[in-house]
């Protein structure tokens, strides 16, 4: 199953960052770089998946995304609007064409209110398209219009979150994300906290409400199954950086990248390892606070030379396409690092989707 880029009008992107940085004050001269410079551009209809290791800044930079933090450095255009620096009271017309759906489904909704409210709550606090406030009968009428398109019953209104299972909740954060019928969709970890089964129907969502509604992701994901069924491209990041960025197929079957390739090498396989893969990653990920000199990935790369150590590579264009921080890149049609991986993604989370 392959996910294609949804048709469109323009190649101008729908969202996209320039060296955008993001760094915290953590104690008296020490600065954590949660993001170093990305820079990426996501058109309409695609999903992007983000891929990459605990703290490397995949929701770091889906939050500035979405100037739910404003960033430290650099630009966030959205439909040709600069909104880095963008003031509130005008960012927020912006906001109903960007949501975002978090990790912690039950964190994300307040337990005290019945779904009917966390749902409503977006439609109430937003102008209707053309002005002025919704009556109440319109929202209840867009409320059993969102129940049926997350596949919930119209009693689920009047229930409270703790009433619901995870997989449940998640699609109400769904419903409550999709209420003003956005553009953009920022999914961070959506699936992580889920049965492996309850995934499968929750990744199968996304892609039917992407096909119906013609929505844009980025898809945020440490799990490469997911992010495989799902994304129409990948950027792969470490310490804050996009080390690979290119179409899906490419990155996760023809890695360029070492960190790609190791990441590929350490996904559970149903068979036995065979021999020529890529070593598992070694060691702990460096602390963003004291970064290693030259490329931040040399001290646990098996192919590190000695110009890694020193001379800080840059993302740049290889001739399929694809974007790679690497003074030594895999080059040309290579053989699948991981010839098991296939055969894993296809019992993955949405492996009984058609084809598209």
């Amino acid at each position: 199953m392959r996910v294609t880029p949804l048709p469109v009008e323009t190649s101008s992107p729908l969202i996209e960052t320039h060296d955008l940085r993001m760094t915290y004050r953590v104690g008296r001269g020490r600065v954590l770089r949660a993001l170093d410079g990305v820079s990426l551009a996501v058109q309409a209809g695609e999903v992007l998946g983000l891929v990459g290791e605990s703290g490397c800044g995949k929701s770091t930079l889906g939050r500035c995304m979405l100037r739910l933090v404003r960033p430290s450095g650099g630009r966030v255009v959205f439909d040709g609007i600069d909104i880095t620096a963008m003031p509130e009271r005008r960012l927020r017309p912006l906001r109903q064409d960007m949501q975002m759906v978090f990790q912690d489904s039950y964190a994300a909704l307040n337990p005290r209110r019945p779904v009917g409210d966390l749902v409503a709550e977006p439609l109430r606090v937003h102008s209707a398209p053309g002005g002025g406030r919704r009556n109440g009968v319109e929202i209840a009428r867009r409320l059993v219009e969102l129940m049926d398109l997350v596949g919930l019953p119209q009693a689920a209104l009047a229930r409270y979150p703790h009433e619901f299972s995870g997989g449940q909740r998640q699609r109400i954060n769904i419903a409550r994300a999709l209420a003003l019928s956005p553009r953009l969709v920022v999914a961070d970890e959506p699936v992580a906290a889920l049965d492996v089964s309850i995934q499968a129907q929750i990744v199968n969502l996304f892609m039917d409400l992407r096909d119906r509604m013609g929505l844009t992701y980025v898809f945020v994901a440490h799990d490469l199954a997911v992010v495989r069924q799902i994304s129409t491209r990948v950027a792969v990041m470490y310490l804050g950086a996009i080390v690979e960025l290119g179409e899906a197929d490419a990155v996760l079957h023809h890695p360029a990248h070492p960190y790609t390739a190791a990441l590929i090498a350490a996904v559970p396989e149903p068979v036995a390892r065979t021999d020529g893969l890529p070593p598992p990653l070694r060691g702990d990920v460096p602390s963003p606070i004291a970064p290693p000199p030259g490329c931040r990935f040399h001290p646990r790369c098996p192919a590190m030379r000695d110009r890694c150590s020193v001379d800080p590579p840059v993302l740049r264009r290889l001739p399929d396409g694809r974007e790679v921080a690497c003074h030594y890149p895999v080059l040309g049609a290579e053989p699948d690092l991981m010839p098991g991986l296939p055969a894993f993604l296809a019992t993955g989370p949405a492996a009984g989707r058609p084809r598209h």
